[in-house]
């Protein structure tokens, strides 16, 4: 039988949960406060924290430093919603000395200097190296922009050159604007130059294929056949792991290429036969078209899609809300929470 070699991870992310402050138009997750708060337990935690500790790689500055793409991350969802967790989390990885560690938060709880600094210098002292602060306007619909600020200022504070700004191009650009509290993203582009999608990273996959799709110029199903996601499958660096013991690839929320309780099981090799959509994705996407046309009545969508990856989910939600139950589409709720 053939098989599909995944390499181990060099970095990652911890999911804790899916559950979230708001539901972003733009998360790749799909979290949102909808989701049960089903976080992930102490003991699951451990086992993950220990497997990864064997292949996790530091950042080229040092192992104190930390970078977007090296080291490891614990994110959501929202963090924050488990102080208490999050707080174990850090202490249980500061005891398997992963290097350039950090945490996501979109600044929802930031209500006042006194909190934000108690719980940053408390995360600091616990082996924490670094925040990564995420700007855009998908947040400051529901998060206002004066609590993101006192994040920053203060995580510089206390972090220093290990607080992360993802992306300070929203941040310049809303203290530009003066804004202090929330905008909805409709007054957003009413503000804004057009020209402002031009200098963001906006990925076009989960949420946004949605909820954003006015953003991008839109092509048949054929415009991407002959494309496969094998590198994005394959990748040994950025990947998750999430409170349900999924292993997702990249940032192909809703794939998984196995449970983490058989951890070494995956990296032996994936039996591809065993698992057709991620044999289809690692081929041809014409052929998870095929899949989703044959057999579960898949129809094309008349306004297109905006990217392979557009086209990959919309084909995995139209199964799963046909009642398809394949092993590699996990968590179920990620599909009734894309919308």
């Amino acid at each position: 039988m053939e098989k599909l070699l995944i390499p181990k991870p060099m970095s990652a992310g911890i999911i804790l949960s899916y559950k979230c402050s708001g539901s972003c138009k733009h998360c790749m997750y799909a979290s949102s406060p909808n989701w049960p708060a089903d976080w992930m337990s102490s003991n699951q935690l451990e086992y993950i924290i220990s497997k990864l500790s064997e292949t996790i790689i530091q950042s080229p500055l040092g192992p104190r430093n930390v970078g977007v793409n090296v080291g490891l991350h614990f994110t959501g969802g929202e963090p924050f919603l488990n102080f208490s967790l999050l707080s174990e989390a850090v202490k249980v990885a500061k005891k398997y000395d992963i290097p350039s560690m950090f945490v996501e938060t979109n600044c929802f709880w930031c209500s006042c200097d006194e909190i934000v600094r108690e719980r940053f210098k408390e995360l600091k002292s616990y082996g924490l190296n670094g925040v990564l602060i995420s700007v855009n306007p998908f947040l400051l619909e529901h998060v206002p922009f004066e609590r993101t600020e006192r994040a920053i200022n203060i995580g510089y504070e206390v972090f220093q050159k290990n607080l992360m700004v993802y992306q300070e191009y929203y941040r310049m650009l809303f203290k530009k604007l003066n804004i202090k509290a929330t905008l909805s993203f409709e007054e957003f582009l009413k503000r804004v130059d057009p020209t402002w999608a031009y200098y963001i990273e906006l990925l076009p996959m989960g949420r946004a294929v949605y909820k954003l799709s006015m953003l991008f110029k839109k092509y048949p199903a054929k415009y991407f056949f002959g494309q496969s996601c094998y590198h994005e499958i394959t990748r040994d660096w950025h990947i998750h792991i999430d409170n349900h013991g999924n292993y997702i690839p990249g940032y192909c929320g809703g794939i998984s290429l196995g449970n983490v309780k058989d951890y070494e099981k995956i990296f032996d090799g994936i039996i591809l036969d065993e698992l057709p959509i991620i044999k289809a994705l690692v081929t041809d996407i014409r052929i998870l078209y095929n899949i989703g046309v044959k057999e579960f009545d898949y129809k094309e969508s008349r306004e297109g899609y905006i990217s392979k990856c557009h086209l990959c989910v919309d084909i995995r939600k139209h199964i799963v809300e046909k009642g398809g139950e394949l092993t590699e589409l996990k968590p179920i709720e990620f599909y009734k929470n894309l919308i």
